[in-house]
């Protein structure tokens, strides 16, 4: 992932990866694509979505948005993170010292990226679309600057 990714669509997607794990219990995306118009997550999964299922994860997203939770970041041993996060994901080059996002109370994951300080700033978060092939789910989505923004 690109370290410059844009910090509304870089938090949205961190909302969306513990909205799915609550709801789905499947985990972070294993890969993720990040764009300011349109970003995707997939996911190891087991079926398609239904368009209910697909609005309540709209919803408990846009609902965690909403909240005005603080984004806040804080570094912690490599050792230690190992215990309670996947680094899986993290660059070779992060080092000893791992950088922890954390949203509120409802989301904590190490990252690099930028992110928003305040979930109020991310905007209206909305599903695009939703694929699912091979086991994979793919969620496709994009921000708007407000609740009243129109297509």
């Amino acid at each position: 992932m690109k370290k410059e990714t844009d910090p509304r669509m870089h938090s949205a997607e961190h909302i969306l990866n513990q909205v799915m794990d609550r709801m789905f219990h499947c985990g972070r995306a294993f890969s993720i694509h990040l764009e300011k118009k349109k970003s995707k997550c997939d996911y190891r999964f087991n079926q398609t979505l239904t368009e209910e299922q697909l609005r309540r994860i709209e919803e408990n997203v846009n609902e965690i948005i909403r909240a005005d939770l603080p984004v806040s970041e804080e570094s912690i041993d490599r050792k230690e993170a190992q215990k309670s996060y996947n680094l899986a994901r993290l660059p070779e080059e992060v080092g000893d010292r791992v950088r922890i996002v954390k949203i509120g109370d409802y989301d904590a994951c190490p990252c690099i990226g930028t992110h928003v300080s305040s979930t109020k700033a991310i905007g209206r978060f909305q599903i695009v679309s939703s694929t699912f092939e091979n086991q994979v789910l793919r969620i496709r989505f994009k921000l708007r600057d407000s609740e009243k923004e129109e297509e």
